[in-house]
C-alpha cells in the first residue's frame, strides 16, 4: 500500500505533467496558426511544414518542462539519449491518436468532422497522455541523476518545538 507521502509526491507529479502538456499544447496550436495565418504568413501556404515545426518546437518545450519540472528528480545525466526516447515517446503518442482516428473512421465509418475530432482529439489525446505518461515515467525520466537539484535541507528541531525538551528560550532566564 503505497504512503500518503509517495500518493502525495505522485499527484503532484501528475499536475506537473499535466500542466506542461497543456502548455505545450498551447505552443503547438498557437505556433502553427501563427505561422499559417500570422502576420506575413511565413508559412501560410505549407501547412504540413508549419505543423512539423510548431510540433518539433512543442515537443523541445514539453521534454525542457518535464525533465527540469515534473520529473526534476529522476531525470538522467545523459540529455541526448533522454531527448531521444522523449521524441520516441511522443511519436508513439502520436500513433495512439492516428490509429482511434483510423479506427473510428474507416473501421466504425464515423467520417463526419465531430467524429474525427473526437476520435482524434479527445479519445486519442487522452490515451495518448496516458501512453505518453507511463513511459516517461517508467524507461525516459528513470535516473538518480547526479543533474537533479539538491533536495532541500530540513531544519534542524528547534527546542522551542520539541514538546520533549525539558529546556525553555525564552531569552531570559
Amino acid at each position: 500500500m503505497p504512503t500518503r507521502t509517495e500518493i502525495t509526491t505522485k499527484l503532484t507529479e501528475l499536475i506537473k505533467f499535466g500542466f506542461v502538456g497543456g502548455m505545450a499544447y498551447i505552443v503547438d496550436t498557437g505556433l502553427f496558426n501563427l505561422l499559417r495565418f500570422g502576420p506575413g504568413e511565413l508559412l501560410g501556404d505549407k501547412p504540413l511544414t508549419a505543423k512539423i515545426v510548431s510540433a518539433a518546437i512543442a515537443t523541445l518545450f514539453a521534454w525542457l518542462g518535464n525533465r527540469y519540472w515534473t520529473f526534476s528528480t529522476k531525470r538522467n545525466s545523459n540529455s541526448i539519449r533522454e531527448l531521444l526516447q522523449f521524441i520516441i515517446v511522443n511519436v508513439g503518442g502520436m500513433g495512439v491518436a492516428l490509429l482511434c482516428l483510423w479506427f473510428s473512421h474507416y473501421v466504425l465509418g464515423l467520417t463526419s468532422p465531430l467524429a474525427d475530432n473526437i476520435s482524434a482529439n479527445v479519445i486519442g489525446v487522452g490515451l495518448g497522455m496516458v501512453f505518453r505518461y507511463w513511459l516517461y515515467s517508467t524507461w525516459v525520466f528513470t535516473g538518480d541523476s547526479a543533474d537533479a537539484p539538491p533536495q532541500p535541507a530540513l531544519p534542524e528541531a528547534s527546542p522551542l518545538a520539541d514538546p520533549e525538551s525539558r529546556e525553555v528560550r525564552s531569552g531570559t532566564r
